[in-house]
């Protein structure tokens, strides 16, 4: 009897153990980038990292605790959607299309007095986030984030809905 790939993607704890893989390799070349590279993150950068160290430790608990796969989908899927939304304001900030989080873009204004000139300078870190540090065919590191995140996102939320047909079946 063969198996086909679709079978074996989503089996038993595969989908959450294949998600926390994928953001541990994103991961790694954030901090490939950060400490080899020299591409020092901003605010936004470090926030949509936070959620792919929560999908790395999903992938480690459901590893060490299987029976629980009805929960870690979901979970998963949760976590991957937010860090793909924050990687969306990210590339929304990258493109002026609004504006970042106060003081991590440059927000100077001709109107403003120059008490607030020299506030605004003093609250801007050297890396803002409206500025592309880098990227690859046009898209930013956040874009690929976005990108790359919300196929998770998608991925376990498939998962998830395919588990509990086959437990209603």
């Amino acid at each position: 009897m063969t198996t086909s790939p679709m079978t074996v993607l989503f089996a038993d704890n595969r989908p959450v153990e294949i998600a926390a893989m994928v953001s541990l390799c994103l991961i790694t070349a954030a901090l490939l980038f950060e400490h080899v590279g020299g591409l020092v993150p901003c605010k936004l950068c470090l926030t949509q990292r936070l959620p792919h160290y929560g999908l790395i430790t999903l992938g480690l608990v459901s590893v060490i605790r299987p029976h629980n796969q009805t929960i870690w989908r979901p979970v998963g899927a949760l976590l991957a959607s937010v860090t793909a939304g924050v990687g969306l304001q990210h590339v929304g900030v990258e493109q002026g299309w609004w504006e970042g989080p106060k003081g991590c873009t440059s927000n100077l204004s001709s109107g403003a007095s120059l008490s607030d000139l020299t506030q605004s300078l003093l609250e801007t870190p050297v890396v803002r986030c409206d500025e592309v540090a880098w990227s690859f065919l046009s898209v930013s590191m956040a874009g690929w984030n976005m990108l790359i995140s919300a196929g998770l996102a998608l991925f376990l939320i498939i998962a998830s809905v395919k588990a509990m047909r086959d437990q209603t079946l």
